[in-house]
C-alpha cells in the first residue's frame, strides 16, 4: 500500500509524549516530514529518536504560550521544506479542582496553553496555508469538550473553546483550500492523569475502571479524519454516543458521574 501522507509537512505541537509522538510517529511512516515541538528541546530530540528515521523528522523547542517562538517554527518549518501542509495543535494539560477553589495563575496558564496557544497556531498557519493554496489544522481537543466534567471544569471549559474555535473557522475557511479537523479523545491510556495540575479539591472522578485506548488509536483515527476530509472526530468511536445521551440526558449523565466521584490525595 502506498504511504498516505507522501511529500507532507506536518508539525505537531506537544509532541514529546503520547498522543503527539503518536501522531508524530504515523505521520512518519506514511510518507510524511514531521516537525516535533515541545517546551523542553531534550524530551523533542528524545521522541524523534524513539520515532526514527531522522532524515523525515526535524526536532524544535516552542512554547506556545508565546507567539514568537509558534512563528519561529513555522519559518524554520517553511524555510526547510518549501510549505506546512499540516498542522497540529496538540500541546496541553490538564488542571484538577473545583470551580470554587481553583487557583487563577494555575487555570490561566492552562488556559495559555491549551486554547491560546492553538488559536496563535492557526493564526500563524492559516495564511501561509492560504498562500500555498491549501493545507489543515488539526486540533486536538476531548470529549471533555462536549461533556463539562466535575472538578476539571476549566480544563473543559479550554476544550469546549476550542471546538467553537475550529468548527467556526472550519466555515470561514471553506473555498480557501485551508480545513479544520477537530478532534475528540475520551479517556486515553496516557501520562496526561498523571502530569495534570493538582488544585487544592482532591476528588474526581473514579478512573481506576478504565484502562483507556491508547494514544495509537487516537492517531489512526486523526489520520483517517484528516484524509476524508471530516469536520469532527471522536476517539475512540464509541465516545460519540457518549457525547449524544449527555446531549439527549444530560440528567442522567450527571447522576452517574456523580456515583463516580471520589476522593483521592
Amino acid at each position: 500500500m502506498p504511504a498516505q501522507l507522501s511529500e507532507k509537512i506536518a508539525v505537531i505541537t506537544g509532541a514529546s509524549m503520547g498522543i503527539g509522538e503518536a501522531l508524530a510517529r504515523l505521520f512518519v511512516d506514511e510518507g510524511a516530514t514531521v516537525v516535533l515541538t515541545s517546551r523542553d528541546p531534550a524530551r523533542a530530540e528524545a521522541a524523534r529518536a524513539r520515532i526514527g528515521h531522522p532524515e523525515s523528522t526535524l526536532a524544535l523547542a516552542c512554547d506556545v504560550r508565546n507567539r514568537e517562538e509558534i512563528d519561529r517554527v513555522l519559518s524554520l518549518t517553511v524555510h526547510n521544506f518549501g510549505r506546512v501542509d499540516i498542522w497540529v495543535n496538540n500541546a496541553g494539560h490538564g488542571l484538577s479542582d473545583s470551580v470554587e477553589m481553583m487557583d487563577r495563575d494555575a487555570y490561566r496558564r492552562m488556559f495559555d496553553t491549551n486554547l491560546f496557544g492553538a488559536i496563535e497556531g492557526m493564526q500563524a498557519a492559516i495564511p501561509v496555508m492560504k498562500r500555498q493554496g491549501g493545507g489543515t489544522i488539526i486540533n486536538i481537543s476531548s470529549v471533555a469538550g462536549h461533556i463539562p466534567l466535575p472538578y476539571s471544569a476549566a480544563y473543559c471549559a479550554t476544550k469546549f473553546a476550542i471546538n467553537a474555535i475550529g468548527k467556526a473557522a472550519r466555515v470561514e475557511l471553506l473555498d480557501t483550500g485551508v480545513h479544520v479537523l477537530t478532534v475528540c479523545p475520551g479517556y486515553i491510556g496516557t501520562n496526561f492523569e498523571r502530569n495534570r495540575v493538582r488544585g487544592h479539591e482532591p476528588r474526581r472522578l473514579n478512573s481506576a475502571d478504565r484502562r483507556g485506548a491508547s494514544a495509537e488509536t487516537v492517531a489512526r483515527d486523526t489520520l483517517n479524519g484528516y484524509l476524508k476530509g471530516k469536520r469532527e472526530v471522536y476517539t475512540p468511536r464509541y465516545y460519540w454516543w457518549v457525547a449524544k445521551l449527555y446531549q439527549l440526558f444530560p440528567a442522567l449523565v450527571e447522576w452517574g458521574m456523580a456515583r463516580k466521584l471520589k476522593g483521592n490525595n
